[in-house]
């Protein structure tokens, strides 16, 4: 049984292994052809230039259910989307479900009103069945058939860190679940504070219980081999130890998946356990750049310490995603007008992009974590946008995701001004940003010719030492495909 006092130290002992990552990553053992070839671990041929698109099922139509979804999904093939990811699709608790704050629906006394709120999607009721909300499994199969016949492929938020009260392995493994020096199960300890992360709406699970981990990697088997999903994105994968990781990627071996970590722990890239982590380092950086608190230097400086950090694999890029949108704000309440200019950065540079719910709409509002509001699909202003760019990442080898494609080979060293080439083989990539709100004037360091700009598909012939003049903001993508 885990008490509290040993998860304490726990949390230490993490807390001291996290600030010092480079040195504590587990030990490096794929044969070294294998490493310099770049094919450990093997990510699917589908996903070396795949972009990602992330569902909130519950917002994304009126009807909010899989069968709405259905009819999106030429739409999200034809703007360059190759990996649906799914945000929870289990059924929610209701023992402890929360309605806003710490307010839980059956502190509500008006039965109308606690009707309002569904919940947290990460408050999973079972494994292995789908919130009726959204639809049978026959509908989720549906669904899935629909994403395979697009050549799509489909992923689900798995949330293993914990479940919700009402979970059956409450009451039937209590031993399976964190408890205090009480035996009193407890909701998620925040391990850089030792505190509450005020998940009260869900029971921690016990990673020293064995059996809880065999069952866990069945219920997640369960859904690769007989309902045919295409991988996970792993929520709170920080929060799990390296060891589970490893116990996963050995019962997966073979699998033709894709993993995505919730996290930015490096041993989790580098250990094969997963193919692709959260950019979130870079991604604050970039809402810092757009608040004009840091520049170019800052992304100089974060891009060589990724790259003696990571060995494998790659971050998941974004300008916001569901817990950005709901609890930090849109793209243009964090960004302003760099938004789509960080999109631009997000969709060229190393990495894979990832599109949130409604940004080719594009969504101007928040969307509630605990209620339903539709995004209200209408105007699609942003999805030639994404085409453009995503057709260039299909097209070029450059592009490609992880060490497929070519490193970014920053041009020049201007404060203000973004520049970077991709190139592998014949295909080369150069991307230009005004990364501030004022006119900058950035002078050409090398040679540029046979080059097109996607988005006017106007010639760019440059010579070293002539200047190109940017708008705040402004942006270029050049080919030469």
């Amino acid at each position: 049984m885990k008490y509290l006092g040993n998860l304490l130290f726990a949390i230490v002992t993490s807390s001291i292994l996290l600030l010092s990552c480079g040195e504590q990553v587990q030990k490096d053992t794929a044969p070294k052809d294998q490493k310099k070839q770049g094919v450990y671990p093997e990510l699917p041929g589908w996903a070396h230039n795949a972009t990602i698109y992330e569902v909130n099922t519950r917002q994304y139509t009126e009807e909010g259910n899989f069968v709405a979804l259905e009819s999106h999904i030429p739409r999200l093939k034809n703007m360059g989307i190759d990996i649906l990811w799914l945000m929870p699709i289990h059924p929610i608790s209701e023992l402890k479900r929360k309605a806003k704050g710490d307010l839980l629906v059956s502190d509500i006394e008006d039965p109308e009103e606690r009707k309002l709120y569904y919940g947290s999607p990460y408050a999973v009721a079972d494994y292995k069945k789908v919130n009726p909300d959204y639809g049978s499994m026959e509908d989720f199969k549906s669904l899935l058939k629909v994403v395979h016949d697009q050549g799509m492929r489909l992923i689900i938020d798995w949330v293993p860190n914990h479940t919700g009260w009402d979970h059956p392995w409450i009451t039937a493994h209590p031993e399976w679940y964190t408890q205090d020096e009480n035996g009193n199960i407890i909701d998620p300890i925040d391990y850089n504070t030792g505190e509450s992360w005020g998940w009260t709406d869900v029971a921690d699970l016990n990673y020293e219980n064995k059996e809880m981990r065999a069952e866990m990697l069945s219920d997640m088997k369960f859904w690769l081999d007989e309902v045919g999903i295409d991988g996970f994105r792993v929520d709170v994968a920080h929060g799990i130890e390296q060891s589970f990781w490893d116990e996963m990627k050995a019962k997966f071996e073979g699998e033709d998946i894709f993993m995505l970590a919730e996290s930015e722990v490096p041993s989790h890239r580098n250990s094969g356990a997963y193919h692709a982590d959260y950019g979130w380092s870079f991604h604050h950086i970039l809402n810092d750049i757009a608040k004009g608190e840091k520049n170019v230097d800052s992304l100089r400086v974060w891009l060589n310490k990724n790259r003696t950090t990571y060995q494998r694999g790659f971050h998941m890029n974004f300008t916001s995603n569901h817990d950005e949108n709901t609890w930090a704000g849109t793209e243009m309440d964090r960004m302003g007008d760099a938004h789509q200019a960080l999109a631009v950065l997000v969709s060229t540079f190393e990495g894979m992009p990832l599109v949130y719910t409604g940004q080719e709409e594009p969504l101007t509002r928040r969307l509630p974590f605990f209620t339903k509001e539709a995004v209200g699909f209408k105007d699609y202003a942003y999805e030639g946008f994404y085409k453009t760019l995503f057709d260039l990442k299909h097209k070029s080898k450059a592009l490609a995701n992880g060490s497929y494609g070519a490193p970014a080979e920053l041009l020049g060293n201007d404060a203000d001004v973004l520049a970077y080439m991709r190139s592998k083989d014949k295909d080369q990539v150069l991307t230009i940003i005004n990364l501030s709100d004022t006119p900058q004037n950035w002078q050409v360091p090398i040679d540029i010719h046979g080059m097109n700009n996607i988005f006017d598909n106007k010639n760019l012939h440059a010579h070293t030492g002539d200047i190109i003049s940017l708008g705040p903001w402004e942006y270029i993508v050049a080919s030469n495909h």
